[in-house]
């Protein structure tokens, strides 16, 4: 006399818990198919994600920051392409020295009127999706130089992602406003520019 198994409702099998719903499937008394089979043996070792997290994780993790040095704050910028800091922990670490090739901006340092032209033709040449990162106090409102010549803040020529405090901020600093634009990125936010407008 054979004995017969008491079946389930819903089957049990990896594919339908996994919330495929073919046929063969949710079939609970059809035996195991090849492919099953074989999931069955790699599931624990498959990466399973969406397009949209797979290019966002892309884009943060192969980014090309182009430099925009303009006082002491790129003395500090320049230090973290150092094997103290290495920032090629994240694939950054060809600074460009063209920004076509580049799409991160960091402005390192105040910005005066007569520079925020080219500040913003720099920013025009890059491609999309770009992100811009202001680097010390000069360059996210002014710092201590609240005159004439100073253009306070660059948010007011070039959309901004990420401002990191300090005069002259740390290269911990610059690096911490690196990861949390990466956050921003993996977690699927859209850069600065296609959430608000600037002046023209």
């Amino acid at each position: 006399m054979a004995l017969s198994r008491r079946l389930p409702l819903i089957s049990d099998r990896p594919l339908a818990r996994a919330g495929l719903s073919s046929e063969r499937v949710l079939m609970p008394n059809k035996g195991p198919g090849v492919f099953e089979e074989e999931i069955e043996k790699i599931e624990d070792a498959l990466g399973i994600t969406t397009v949209e997290k797979a290019v966002a994780w892309a884009q943060a993790n192969s980014m090309w920051p182009d430099t925009f040095g303009l006082a002491c704050c790129a003395i500090e910028m320049m230090s973290i392409v150092s094997s103290r800091y290495d920032i090629s922990r994240f694939g950054m670490e060809r600074f460009s020295s063209s920004p076509r090739q580049a799409d991160l901006l960091i402005v390192s340092g105040r910005v005066t009127h007569k520079m925020a032209a080219p500040l913003r033709q720099v920013y025009d040449q890059m491609l999309e999706p770009k992100w811009v990162i202001a680097m010390g106090a000069c360059a996210s409102s002014g710092g201590m130089f609240n005159n004439y010549t100073v253009l306070q803040g660059v948010d007011k020529i070039v959309p901004v992602d990420v401002h990191v405090p300090g005069c002259p901020p740390r290269p911990e600093a610059l690096m911490e406003g690196i990861i949390r634009l990466h956050e921003k990125i993996k977690a699927g936010l859209p850069p600065a520019y296609q959430i608000r407008g600037v002046a023209q």
